[in-house]
């Protein structure tokens, strides 16, 4: 079985070359689509298993995700792995990975995830295989099959929660997620910090004001679609949301923040969607 992977590029940081060769080497084809207003070809590792796509502007996660699941059903490819350019495999985990699907039936499993070791995630548990509604993108096998029975990922969305609508949306038409918690994949998620405040340690994720737009904006869509399906969920995501809107105040231009998180609640309510355009 052959396997092909993309990274979606947004003004990458000097790692990007150490982490693409982290599971380089185990695909048999990489298209890395690049959303960057510059080209950052020359950094890349030297490989003929590596396609890459310049896009000249910021097409959004969604969009870019669907071009890669295209190009990978074009070339005869049934999984794909989805790949953060912050992200990279431990101690060659993504060989089990791989091997998870080669050894199994994995025609109801939509998504094949491991277990992402960032700060702001609980302890996973002692269960080697588990079963959650939704996982972070990066480091995923997707299931182009399902893919193609669910529906693409939603560009209305442009970025954030774009990860939790494709895995509720597998979920609703009756497909499995499947989280491997022996494998680790290393992921740096915003630039989290701990904070001790009135005596309780919170995380602090430091996002980008216009991340906290999109996330708060974005979360209401997914709930709005999904509430039926998943009531229980769809009331903690909003409540996330809800907690988060105090936490960014203890962040660096957290009034800032506070403002793009009310104008996601503004633009939701307008009907708004894709790229942010005040």
């Amino acid at each position: 079985m052959k396997f092909a992977g993309t990274v979606i590029l947004y003004n990458p940081l000097e790692n990007l070359k150490e982490n693409i060769l982290s599971y380089l080497p185990y695909l048999d084809k990489l298209y890395i689509i690049d959303n960057s207003l510059t080209s950052h070809k020359k950094i890349l590792p030297k490989s003929s298993k590596i396609e890459y796509y310049w896009q000249e502007k910021n097409l959004g996660i969604a969009a870019a995700l669907n071009f890669a699941c295209q190009k990978s059903l074009q070339d005869g490819y049934s999984f794909l792995l989805t790949m953060d350019q912050d992200s990279k495999f431990l101690n060659q985990d993504i060989v089990k990975l791989l091997e998870f699907v080669k050894n199994n039936d994995c025609q109801n499993i939509g998504i094949i995830s491991p277990y992402h070791d960032i700060l702001t995630k609980n302890l996973k548990s002692n269960n080697q295989l588990e079963h959650p509604l939704e996982v972070m993108t990066s480091g995923n096998l997707l299931n182009l099959a399902i893919y193609q029975k669910v529906g693409q990922f939603n560009e209305d969305l442009f970025i954030d929660c774009v990860d939790t609508w494709m895995c509720l949306n597998i979920k609703k038409n009756g497909y499995d997620i499947v989280q491997l918690n022996d494998i680790s994949l290393k992921h740096q998620l915003g630039n989290a910090t701990l904070k001790k405040i009135f005596g309780k340690t919170i995380i602090c994720s430091n996002h980008e004001p216009i991340r906290r737009y999109y996330m708060m904006r974005n979360t209401l869509y997914v709930t709005k679609y999904f509430e039926h399906d998943f009531p229980k969920y769809c009331q903690y995501l909003k409540k996330v949301q809800r907690h988060q809107m105090i936490i960014v105040l203890f962040e660096q231009a957290g009034f800032k923040k506070f403002r793009y998180m009310l104008q996601g609640r503004k633009d939701f309510k307008k009907g708004i969607k894709g790229k942010y355009q005040h």
